[in-house]
């Protein structure tokens, strides 16, 4: 049987690089790495865990329930305070919602639609 022994990235399209940075590097503060990469894209380093941002100037992102973000495709991040964050996304102008489980987490959405939840923890 394979044995996976742990995640090391997700890629998320985007349309926008520029408007892309600004949310995962200024709003959620994550950290940029080199790539080498010859297409346009960004990656971000969290722990032994990345983001790969790939730019898809087509990509729309559909939610299949907008009523319920958390049960869409989503990308989950640990916060040490999620008051503070909450704060920081309605102050930069980003909609979130509560669990509707009623647990310590929220969830919003960058730029191009992609969920993003945060959890205390």
């Amino acid at each position: 049987m394979m044995q996976i022994n742990q995640c090391l990235h997700a890629a998320l399209l985007v349309t926008d690089l520029s408007r892309s940075e600004q949310f995962y590097g200024e709003v959620l503060g994550l950290t940029k790495v080199e790539r080498s990469l010859r297409f346009p894209g960004a990656w971000y380093q969290i722990g032994a865990f990345q983001i790969h941002l790939i730019v898809d100037t087509t990509f729309q992102g559909v939610l299949q329930n907008p009523e319920k973000l958390g049960r869409n495709r989503h990308i989950a991040f640990s916060v040490a305070n999620l008051e503070v964050a909450k704060e920081e996304l309605l102050a930069q102008g980003y909609a979130v919602q509560t669990s509707a489980s009623g647990r310590s987490a929220l969830f919003t959405q960058d730029p191009d639609g992609n969920v993003i939840e945060l959890s205390e923890g």
